[in-house]
């Protein structure tokens, strides 16, 4: 048995060493880029809520509002508020979800009532190219979205995609993404007008 294992370490030690020697990279690696990234991600946020409402001159955290996904799974987001000088203007926060492929995050602005959206933009998604990826570059789908009401929204293959309402007609051959785009929308604005209510906020 002795003789087993000092073989084996005789074999494995370049192995274990190297190991511990890339893990300690990783870590360093990741404890380098991971304020960048938070950075990165704020910076998009308020450039994409900011195409949003237009008004505002800058975002403020306001709520954390913890969201249920499903199968017993929880995340949460940051309302943040969007002033003009010191009047609020809107709202803004993250949703997300899973897409065809990977998950979908998406910034949501609403008005300062939470009765109508501003629109969304799309803060990350991987959807596949030339498909999927059309919520990013389609402006037919999402200007249908810019003043529907803030409620349940159901998703159609054809119909007005001028008419302003809860009904978004789908992107041709992403019929998949565009349903995860609308289920998105549904579970999250539904969870956080609710508890944005109770809070007193809106």
């Amino acid at each position: 048995m002795g003789k087993h294992i000092k073989f084996f370490f005789e074999q494995s030690w370049l192995l274990l060493v190297a190991s511990v020697f890339f893990g300690i990279c990783l870590a360093g690696l990741n404890a380098w880029w991971e304020p960048k990234i938070i950075a990165n991600e704020i910076q998009k946020f308020n450039d994409l809520a900011g195409g949003l409402i237009t008004e505002a001159e800058k975002f403020e955290p306001a709520e954390v509002l913890t969201i249920d996904v499903g199968k017993g799974k929880t995340v949460d987001t940051e309302v943040k508020k969007a002033l003009s000088g010191t009047d609020v203007v809107g709202w803004a926060f993250i949703t997300e979800g899973a897409g065809f492929q990977d998950k979908i995050k998406l910034v949501v602005a609403v008005d300062k009532q939470f009765n109508k959206l501003r629109g969304f933009g799309v803060l990350s998604s991987n959807e596949t190219p030339g498909f999927g990826d059309k919520i990013k570059t389609e402006d037919f789908y999402r200007n249908q979205f810019i003043g529907a009401p803030a409620e349940k929204f159901t998703l159609s293959k054809v119909g007005d995609d001028k008419k302003i309402d809860s009904e978004i007609v789908a992107i041709t051959g992403a019929t998949v993404t565009s349903e995860s785009v609308v289920d998105i929308l549904n579970n999250f604005i539904s969870q956080v007008k609710a508890q944005m209510k109770e809070k007193g906020l809106i």
